[in-house]
């Protein structure tokens, strides 16, 4: 079986994509690069290692050593342990950083990138192997939203569009067509209980793609802790981008949300 790497956060994302690369005939060789990747990653991957986002260095060679020719990275790893001091970095990775322009999401990936293809590694669309995670323009849930709501979103929708051009985030949160908050270093999570918050509820969420969304990392995605965070914040409404945001565990989503009288629209 040819070999395929997958760089792996946390989520689900990492189980759904070693589980659709290993029914086509892949082996899959993740590397786990933070701590708390989903359990089920072993017995969904043909290997594992676990390996620190700052060891690039041990990443590269453990992939070459793998046969490794093209690689994925899925899953959530939140920039702020390069800020917090969490993550030691080896010289290779301190050298990429330190030739950066910026600390922005996309210059350090592309940085990454640019790393991977100098020892004849690619990086695939996150995509490539999980569209079908990807709805179509519609409802989700069964109930539909508001006129408010309605207008929340397509308002919260262009702003999202506009934050996502800046490279600061892909998610904002609104109210009566007010921006509440905007994800940045944090976290979309973190992003919905402070707009939740400073909203005091009623709220509605929106997450996009960024307007030059480079596919091959960060495509936007929600799941099970999306739809947790927002029924602690008091929201009410749901808009992601439809064929470009992937919905992981969409049975499990939408019966949360039913459940909790909040609608969700791909738009």
């Amino acid at each position: 079986m040819k070999p395929i790497g997958l760089l792996a956060g946390v989520g689900r994302l990492p189980v759904e994509f070693a589980r659709a690369a290993r029914g086509m005939g892949f082996s899959v060789i993740a590397v786990a690069v933070t701590g708390g990747v989903d359990d089920e990653l072993a017995a969904a991957a043909h290997k594992l290692y676990t390996i620190s986002i700052g060891e690039v260095d041990k990443i590269i060679r453990t992939l070459k050593a793998e046969g490794v020719g093209e690689v994925t990275m899925l899953g959530k790893v939140t920039k702020e342990l390069m800020f917090s001091g969490a993550v030691s970095l080896d010289e290779r990775a301190r050298r990429v950083l330190a030739g950066l322009k910026d600390n922005s999401d996309d210059t350090i990936m592309h940085a990454f990138v640019r790393e991977l293809a100098a020892e004849g590694i690619g990086v695939l669309d996150q995509t490539a192997f999980i569209r079908s995670l990807m709805p179509a323009p519609g409802t989700l849930t069964k109930r539909q939203p508001t006129p408010a709501e309605r207008a929340d979103m397509e308002f919260g929708y262009a702003m999202a569009r506009q934050i996502g051009g800046l490279d600061i985030g892909q998610t904002v949160v609104v109210k009566n067509k007010a921006v509440m908050a905007v994800e940045a270093i944090e976290g979309t999570d973190a992003c919905i209980r402070r707009g939740g918050a400073l909203g005091r509820g009623g709220v509605t969420v929106a997450k996009v793609a960024k307007p030059n969304q480079d596919m091959r990392f960060d495509v936007p995605a929600v799941g099970v802790g999306t739809l947790e965070a927002m029924i602690e914040a008091g929201a009410t409404a749901l808009v992601i981008e439809a064929g470009k945001t992937l919905v992981v565990d969409r049975e499990r989503v939408v019966a949360l949300a039913d459940q909790h009288n909040i609608t969700i629209v791909a738009m």
